[in-house]
């Protein structure tokens, strides 16, 4: 038991020796749950939900409540521990470095910095930063470039997640704030959910939902996504639109509402504009021209439309679906104008809800964090908020010109016209869309500098410079979640090796970078000794402002706990939902209508590229990977990359389930095992967005995607592509047909399985079709799987080394010439400790199983010594983890339901579901499926 429950300021000294419990944030998704931090000797012990946040009330995920697995000693083999300068680059890019000091390295950075701005100018350099950072971290980068370097050339992974939300909301709303609050969805009546597997992207925020369904049965969910997602499978209705068709889908709704006057003409009249045009608009949108565009039913469109219209209030909650999309904002303007239409805002259960991906999303939009904006939700077009900024932070005045988005800067990279970047705490050579692009654009800068807690991501390799960055449970600062909440984030343990704050190290760089530059004074620009003078200046920026914040306090947010803007000074709390008044932030206080026509996707599905691919999250993993990627029990839902594909579309290719496909678009292929599932509509597939290179063959679904994006907001298009695929075969370059290759090796800790898997990285750069995955639960199991047409002796001498398969090691092998199969394990106490299987596969999941759970390996021995093709009867694979908390299987979930046991006594025996809920949507499925 923890002796202490602090919340202790950045200036309170950690506790090296007593047990402590610490309260912060999880740093995974927008929804922004409120975590205690357990911890001793400077030591992450533990986490738990808080109980006392207002965000999940004590409830965690299966990724956070595995957070402090990611914080334990053995983390320290991925992490950035000091400063790493290039000593060579090089052809493809990838940078070997030295260990610097922090000295030399802000020098060398300053120097670099400076000399482009002198011979290129200021917009020759950039910052591509990250909704994972601080909002302190955020608003130094902000001022760093357009207060001291004169560019605007400071961006954000959010831009690709968030940026068409924005935008959205200012059309329509006047500003970037989103109405609705977390409470609401207890006192709806119909649920609206759009382009967002709430399920699994957002899982306590599911769980409210989950509980205001079983409080209010009547209440109505409707579901709009291509595929049936957790999420649909709970919905009353699911709309299973066809990819990028959201805006003739509402235009329709509306046209129904029209029809049947189920609009409010009074609260159009008073508190909106641009409705007659808007009608002419939807006018041609009639339910049987929208089913045919959309691919769905004119009964399901007006369905949808008299939920939606006649509730008694009603909230929409929506996300990447609408926002990854090259019309992604009128997306977001289409579905605000229903809301406009019904009133359906400003009271309680009603509004849209944008809801954020990353954890402080919304606090870098609140500083200006893209380069169209500036602090306290200023655009940079205009040019009093350009003057208002330039006063508060006492310079001349603030670049007029926007600087470039994402997608653009990467371009400019690659063209060679930006020569310095600096990345912090993102991961764009993985997640920015046309893979071959952005690593063209990486080998290409001159100067490329890396601010990251983890040394492995696929950007970390192409930096020339690479500054170690704190991380969760070591940071301190506020973030900003998807109800507009603010919370304290307090450090609960010393940062490891020479890892500084972001802010901190941007400052440092800063302050040497102005003494290279004219007429700067850093003295002025970055007075702060600590992280709350940063917030107390952003703070300042906000003051008269839709989001003004200047009634809040560091101290008051540690001593009343998480806070909702607008907070002015002198309120006594911060505002639930807005605009109950009707009062919008406009030049004419009335919301705007958006007549928005529906428009193809940027590419469209032809003969050569028949499939429609959508991409998307997955329950168990987070972004990248850089963090989720090293909990091996992370990985018992989804163990390996794989592409959803129709059964139907796997037969016509002679395919099925678990056979490898190269998959192609008009930029890249990769090569994955294929998923059979009917949650995809035929002509359709889904592939997660988490594997990169560092995991699997090609650059991960980024390989395939297109960097089209939408004009106004300027995000791409992620979450479409025209694609096609067949099943894997030689290319006409190869001579023999490849043979499977699956290698294990049960490890004694997730540090040393880390190590390994960097070593094998090195074996298999030969070995085509490779991919590594980390696999397992408390005992971590590395695979290796890959197509190669033929180890060389080196290569198998190599690999079995790592794996301690090596003749001098006791292992058992068997080899078939005839049919060129090879089987290799080493057995310790009767366990199995690492294989090799060439050639014949099949009973992988099967000796995985026994690693991970450390069974004896009596009848391992025995299949590995004969020529079956199958594991023993009766010793069958657990299968997929459905229950991440207490490790109970689909294999095991189905088996008990098919004796007879109800879902309700499976879950009282094995306790799957009842922890922190995220597999329940699922466990409701296979109940179904099983008639239970």
């Amino acid at each position: 038991m923890a002796e202490t429950l602090v919340s202790n300021t950045s200036a309170s000294p950690i506790s090296l020796a007593a047990a402590q419990e610490t309260r912060s944030t999880c740093c995974y998704c927008g929804v922004g749950c409120g975590v205690i931090i357990e911890h001793k000797a400077g030591q992450i012990t533990g986490v738990r939900g808080d109980p006392d946040h207002p965000a999940n009330f004590g409830r965690l995920c299966t990724k956070g409540s595995t957070l402090h697995l990611t914080m334990t000693p053995d983390s320290l083999a991925v992490r950035a521990l000091y400063p790493e300068l290039r000593t060579s680059r090089d052809a493809s890019g990838t940078n070997a470095r030295t260990r610097t000091d922090w000295n030399t390295a802000l020098d060398h950075a300053a120097d670099k910095f400076a000399a482009v701005i002198r011979e290129h100018g200021p917009d020759a350099v950039a910052f591509y930063i990250s909704g994972q950072l601080l909002t302190e971290d955020y608003y130094v980068f902000n001022k760093l470039a357009k207060g001291l370097i004169g560019t605007n050339n400071v961006d954000t992974n959010s831009r690709l997640c968030m940026s068409s939300a924005v935008v959205g909301y200012k059309q329509t709303l006047g500003a970037d704030s989103p109405p609705a609050c977390y409470d609401d969805v207890k006192h709806t009546d119909c649920l609206f959910l759009a382009g967002s597997n709430t399920a699994f992207a957002h899982p306590i925020l599911f769980r409210r939902i989950e509980d205001a369904r079983a409080a209010n049965p009547a209440m109505k969910m409707i579901v709009v996504d291509p595929r049936r997602t957790d999420t649909a499978e709970q919905a009353d209705l699911h709309l299973a639109l066809l990819p990028g068709t959201d805006i003739a889908l509402y235009n329709a709704m509306l046209h129904v509402m029209l029809w049947e006057e189920w609009i409010k003409p009074d609260y159009i009249a008073a508190h909106t504009e641009g409705f007659d045009a808007l009608k002419r608009t939807v006018r041609a949108y009639t339910p049987e021209m929208a089913a045919e565009i959309c691919g769905l039913t004119k009964k399901e469109i007006e369905t949808a439309a008299e939920w939606f219209a006649t509730s008694k209030a009603t909230m929409s909650m929506y996300c990447m679906g609408l926002n990854q999309s090259t019309h992604g904002t009128h997306n977001n303007a289409a579905l605000i104008n229903l809301h406009l239409a019904t009133a359906q805002i400003g009271k309680p259960g009603a509004g849209p809800f944008s809801l954020t991906g990353q954890p402080n999303a919304m606090g870098g939009r609140e500083v200006g964090g893209l380069s169209n904006l500036l602090s306290g939700h200023r655009d940079l077009t205009n040019a009093d908020h350009r003057a208002e900024v330039a006063r508060l932070w006492g310079i001349a005045d603030v670049p007029e010109k926007p600087g470039l988005s994402a997608v653009e800067l990467f371009d400019a990279m690659a063209a060679g016209t930006v020569k310095a970047v600096w990345i912090s705490c993102t991961n764009p050579a993985q997640s920015m869309p046309d893979q071959n692009l952005v690593h063209k654009a990486l080998q290409t800068c001159d100067f490329v500098v890396v601010q990251e807690a983890y040394r492995n991501t696929e950007t970390a390799r192409f930096a020339d410079l690479l500054l170690p960055a704190t991380s969760w449970g070591e940071k301190t600062g506020t973030v900003t979640n998807s109800e507009r909440r603010i919370s304290r984030v307090i450090q609960a343990v010393p940062a490891p090796g020479e890892a500084r704050h972001d802010w901190d190290t941007a400052i440092d760089f800063a302050r040497r970078l102005g003494q290279k530059i004219e007429n700067a004074n850093t003295a002025t620009l970055f007075p702060y000794a600590n992280e709350e003078e940063i917030w107390n200046e952003h703070r300042e920026s906000t003051r008269g402002r839709d989001l003004d914040i200047t009634g809040l306090s560091y101290a008051m947010l540690e001593q009343k706990g998480p806070q909702q803007w607008p907070f002015p000074q002198g309120a006594e709390s911060g505002k639930v939902r807005l605009y109950e008044d009707g009062i919008y932030p406009t030049a004419s206080g009335r919301a705007k209508f958006v007549a928005a026509e529906h428009k193809d996707t940027a590419e469209k599905a032809d003969a050569r590229y028949p499939i429609r691919m959508t991409t998307g999250r997955l329950r168990d993993q987070w972004h990248g990977m850089s963090r989720t990627g090293t909990v091996a029990r992370l990985y018992a839902h989804e163990a390996e990359p794989m592409i959803h594909l129709n059964p139907v579309d796997l037969d016509k290719r002679g395919m099925k389930d678990g056979d490898l496909a190269r998959v192609k678009s008009r930029r890249g292929e990769i090569i994955i095992k294929v998923l059979a599932s009917e949650s995809v509509r035929i002509g359709q597939a889904f592939l997660p967005m988490h594997w990169g290179g560092n995991a699997m063959s090609g650059a991960g679904a980024n390989a395939l995607t297109l960097k089209t994006f939408d004009p106004f907001s300027k995000q791409p298009e992620l979450k479409h592509s025209a694609v096609q695929f067949e099943k894997y075969k030689p290319s006409k370059t190869e001579t023999t047909e490849p043979k499977a290759l699956v290698a294990m090796r049960r490890m004694s800790s997730e540090s040393n399985a880390l190590q390994l898997m960097e070593e094998l990285r090195e074996q298999i750069k030969e070995m085509p079709q490779a991919s590594l995955t980390l696999a397992g639960r408390d005992t971590p199991v590395v695979i290796l799987k890959a197509l190669t047409e033929a180890l060389t002796p080196e290569a198998e001498r190599a690999l079995d080394v790592a794996l301690s398969l090596a003749d001098d090691f006791e292992c058992v092998s068997y080899r078939d010439v005839r049919r060129d199969i090879a089987k290799r394990a080493r057995v310790v106490d009767n366990k199995l400790a690492a294989v090799r299987l060439t050639g014949e596969v099949k009973a992988a999941s099967w000796l995985q199983d026994m690693m991970v759970n450390g069974g004896a390996a009596t009848e391992a021995r025995k299949w590995l010594l004969a020529p079956l093709a199958e594991p023993p009867a009766g010793n069958a694979a657990r299968g997929k983890i459905i229950c991440n908390c207490f490790d109970v299987s689909e294999n095991e979930i189905s088996a008990a339901l098919r004796t007879g046991e109800s879902l309700e006594q499976v879950q009282a025996r094995t306790r799957c579901g009842t922890n922190c809920g995220s597999c329940v949507p699922e466990l409701k499925r296979i109940a179904f499926r099983a008639g239970s």
